[in-house]
């Protein structure tokens, strides 16, 4: 069953109770911290620490912080989540994985609509594997495939099986990558990222625990994939593309890539460098924001 139907938050959101169980939240007065703002920024990683130091960057980026100063987790309450908040923008990790981000997602959504958050823009920003791209490039993704590089996500609900769109917002996309190019600090490209449901086997790794295949296959698998336009590999993207799509939220994908998944599965940089390239997303959306807000 293909489900093509693109819904307003509310028309979902309405049939819910409050209580959002993972990010530690019972009653709508606790929704009260998310302001309203003319433009609502989400950014979503999956490491909790990432994010608390993305919140402290776009701080001083929005002149909105001082040195050194401190962002309290909202979500402290649990440890599945955290969540960081400064001006118009809210910080969030996400886990890893399709399961990890699906949670978060339907309880950030939920109060979002309680918040009566309106012009919401959600970008996830992360690291991924990278398939013919030098070390350090970005991704912004056009489509979220699945690992037989279809442009879909499968969900099964109450035992059958749902197809949803995996496209992302066109627009936002192209506006990212125009930042990029005015920025002019690394290389960018918009394609599709894959998103699998491991790490492993599912990425073709050679590394893994389990491995009943080669090398040789493991290298006609992934230039497969870049031949159909796949330029990264991540484990998040087609849920998050399926829920925004469904939910009506412009949405966007921008992972920085660690490694050239053509020349190994090992990630061979130094500990310095790895820190510089996972920065690079945050510094485009960084930018991205600052952009929207008029202060470039």
């Amino acid at each position: 069953m293909t489900e093509r139907k693109t819904m307003s938050m509310s028309s979902f959101v309405l049939r819910c109770q409050h209580t959002l169980v993972y990010l530690c939240m019972n009653h709508p007065t606790n929704f009260c911290f998310v302001e309203c703002h003319s433009h609502q920024f989400v950014c979503v990683g999956g490491s909790p620490s990432r994010m608390k130091a993305f919140i402290a960057y776009i701080a001083e980026e929005l002149g909105l912080g001082s040195p050194g100063g401190d962002y309290p987790n909202i979500c402290a309450g649990t440890d599945r989540y955290a969540m960081y908040k400064v001006g118009p923008v809210l910080s969030v990790s996400h886990g890893m994985g399709i399961p990890s981000i699906s949670i978060m997602l339907h309880e950030l959504i939920k109060l979002l609509y309680h918040a009566k958050c309106s012009n919401i823009t959600i970008i996830r920003i992360g690291t991924s594997g990278g398939i013919g791209l030098e070390p350090g490039s970005v991704v912004i993704t056009r489509q979220s495939v699945d690992a037989t590089f279809k442009p879909q996500f499968e969900q099964v609900v109450l035992g059958k099986t749902i197809i949803r769109s995996t496209d992302l917002d066109e627009e936002l996309a192209k506006e990212l990558l125009q930042c990029s190019k005015e920025i002019n600090q690394f290389n960018t490209v918009i394609g599709n990222t894959m998103c699998t449901l491991d790490f492993y086997e599912g990425q073709g790794r050679l590394d893994g625990a389990i491995c009943l295949y080669n090398e040789e296959e493991k290298l006609q698998y992934l230039k497969e994939a870049y031949d159909s336009g796949v330029r990264n590999i991540e484990m998040e993207s087609s849920v998050f593309a399926a829920m925004c799509n469904l939910s009506g939220v412009r949405a966007a994908v921008v992972c920085v890539t660690l490694l050239n998944r053509l020349e190994g599965d090992q990630i061979s940089s130094s500990h310095d460098v790895l820190v510089e390239y996972q920065q690079r997303p945050q510094k485009l959306v960084g930018y991205f924001i600052k952009k929207s807000l008029g202060k470039v």
